[in-house]
């Protein structure tokens, strides 16, 4: 079931590539607000850091979990 959906085509491409690039996108992201509040280039509060965080974290769990899972 699990391989259902991790292969499920969106557009000719799996779900499990696009939770992959949400992810790596989640992760600079997090990476920019973080490196902008200690410069101070950025005007941005820092719990918007940490919500990015753990974005990023929920979708690299379940692009993980729907990864391995499809194998057994």
């Amino acid at each position: 079931m699990l391989r259902n959906i991790s292969y499920y085509l969106i557009f000719g491409k799996p779900v499990m590539m696009y939770l992959g690039i949400i992810t790596f996108l989640l992760f600079i992201a997090t990476a920019s607000v973080g490196y902008g509040i200690y410069k101070g280039k950025l005007r941005i509060p820092l719990v918007w850091h940490f919500r990015l965080a753990k974005t990023a974290i929920a979708f690299a769990l379940i692009h993980a979990t729907l990864g391995i899972l499809a194998y057994f």
